[in-house]
């Protein structure tokens, strides 16, 4: 054994997840809708874990997983949807046997607070009085392609698309309903209660996809034992109770 494997085993035991020894700065890409429900298991993982620090990047899976591609120095990676995770493992970005889903949640359409005919069905979304209707871009926000998905399915998608306002994430596509921007957004069951009063539920869009969040620790984390801590940490009772807290969904 080389003195640099004995040296590589020897800071993997220090670093054990439920040791204390060795802290750890972790760096924890989520989608946008994760962003409350990680705050809080951010803080409870911290309070399990002294010395350890987490720093939370939010966005848009497709996005965040083109900042990983690129080199930032990210040690989890949680997804809004498995076919971002699936591009992530496939490019070799992702520890694939510590891959998990975490949660699931309900793709809806949102309405201004103050809309008083509420479209309740996609092919409501058709009628004239539906102008604008944000939608995440599908290409980089797993939102947008559940929505497209169903809007294809409904035979929608080409008279609907003069109509689409893209945005960055889901929660950009949120805030465009509750300014009022728009008469309509695609956004998670999740997201509806961080504006209430300026917005409402419309109606529930049924998938063929089922919604999952998928979560795994990055191939190149600087901190693989922290990095796997947290994913564990994210499946533990604890980190379940508050993303059901949050309104997410069991996995």
């Amino acid at each position: 054994m080389s003195h640099r494997q004995r040296l590589k085993i020897l800071s993997f035991l220090l670093c054990l997840p439920m040791s204390t020894v060795c802290a750890a700065e972790l760096t924890i890409s989520a989608a946008a809708s994760l962003g409350e429900a990680f705050t809080e298991i951010a803080e409870r993982f911290e309070a399990a874990h002294p010395g350890h620090e987490i720093r939370l990047n939010i966005g848009g899976s497709g996005a965040l997983l083109q900042q990983i591609r690129a080199g930032a120095p990210v040690d989890v990676f949680a997804a809004a949807d498995s076919e971002t995770m699936d591009r992530a493992a496939a490019d070799g970005l992702v520890d694939a046997r510590q891959r998990h889903d975490i949660a699931g949640n309900a793709l809806v359409v949102a309405v201004p607070a103050d809309t008083q005919a509420i479209p309740a069905s996609l092919t409501a979304l058709a009628e004239p009085t539906v102008r604008r209707i944000a939608i995440g871009q599908p290409d980089a926000v797993p939102a947008g392609r559940y929505a497209r998905e169903a809007l294809q399915t409904a035979r929608l998608w080409e008279a609907l698309a003069p109509r689409l306002v893209p945005a960055q994430n889901v929660r950009q596509a949120l805030d465009y309903v509750a300014r009022g921007e728009v008469d309509a957004a695609f956004v998670y069951a999740t997201d509806l209660p961080l504006q209430p009063g300026r917005v409402k539920l419309a109606f529930t869009v049924r998938v063929k996809t089922p919604i999952r969040y998928p979560i795994a620790p990055v191939a190149d984390s600087r901190e693989p034992g922290a990095a796997r801590a947290f994913v564990e940490f994210v499946r533990s009772a604890e980190g379940q109770a508050i993303l059901r807290r949050h309104g997410f969904l069991p996995p």
